[in-house]
């Protein structure tokens, strides 16, 4: 059975079928080592479906394939061995050393990396999006959402989503990293940035990596799009486009992620209400209300 090394420092990290991630130290050089299981048949589909978002060893076929090792905008931390065995693989990779980055910086990025030319690998993620709100249906929606103040809102908003789905579907796609927070672009390459944890890496609407982006960054989403636009390649999408898509990725994801965290405290002693201030809670309904902007242009 697999096992970390003795001495291995264990870090941080979630991901589809990520057992752990450590620091440790390779052949003099400063790693970062990530273990993933494979599922068994019990498991969610999605995690044996190559191009399901949350297929279990993308990771490991983005970093066995090297189509992000130089890619623009966004690269790849360097690959130092890949490990395969029956129980799953073992990722292991130099340590980025963290430099903050603006958040119209990082935006720019991420709109040279949309230009990417990721190939065909049946593996890249599709869809994003709208496998991640199939899930939240499955569950019965926004449930905990419905017995907040802006349960109409999120009513209206869940109701609409297929359409705004729809419009995003049509929007050119684009290469996008699928889960660009700030944390996961820790370093700088030249005029580019080094990313982290690419197992969601496919393709999706123009601004969607923005969108996600912004729910982590001090800037609002305005002079985002406009750094996100300026560094497409000339007629690959124009500024209206990116932000129709970054609005559809942020309200619905910031939703979501509000509904979740309120769904874990609902069912303890006291008032729905008066758990809004709880600290695992909090966050989640700040990150919301620096949507209202983008969700009164939704609600339009």
């Amino acid at each position: 059975m697999w096992q970390p090394e003795p001495g291995w420092q264990r870090l941080p990290g979630a991901g589809p079928a990520t057992t752990g991630v450590w620091s440790a130290s390779s052949e003099g050089r400063e790693v970062v080592v990530k273990r993933l299981t494979a599922p068994d048949p019990h498991d969610a589909p999605g995690t044996l479906a190559p191009s399901d978002v949350n297929y279990w060893r993308r990771a490991a076929d983005v970093a066995l394939s090297g189509v992000v090792a130089s890619s623009p905008g966004l690269r790849e931390a360097p690959v130092v061995r890949v490990e395969e065995d029956d129980e799953g693989v073992t990722l292991v990779h130099e340590r980025v050393v963290r430099q903050d980055a603006p958040g119209p910086w990082l935006a720019a990025c991420l709109g040279r990396f949309a230009a990417a030319d990721l190939g065909r690998h049946p593996w890249l993620a599709r869809d994003q999006l709208r496998t991640r709100l199939a899930l939240v249906e499955r569950r019965g929606g926004w449930r905990t959402l419905a017995r907040t103040p802006v349960a109409d809102v999120a009513d209206h908003l869940w109701s609409r989503r297929g359409a705004w789905l729809d419009r995003c579907d049509a929007l050119p796609q684009v290469a996008q990293h699928g889960d660009p927070s700030a944390a996961n672009i820790p370093g700088r390459h030249g005029d580019g940035a080094v990313a982290i944890d690419w197992a969601h890496l496919g393709t999706g609407p123009v601004g969607a990596d923005l969108g996600y982006l912004s729910l982590a960054t001090r800037e609002e989403v305005g002079p985002l799009v406009e750094a996100y636009a300026a560094a497409l390649p000339p007629g690959l999408a124009d500024r209206d486009q990116v932000l129709l898509g970054a609005r559809v990725m942020a309200v619905y994801t910031a939703l979501t992620r509000l509904d979740w965290a309120l769904a874990r405290v609902a069912d303890g002693d006291g008032a729905l209400a008066g758990k809004f201030r709880h600290p695992s809670v909090a966050p989640y309904i700040h990150a919301m209300q620096r949507q209202v902007d983008q969700i009164e242009a939704l609600l339009a």
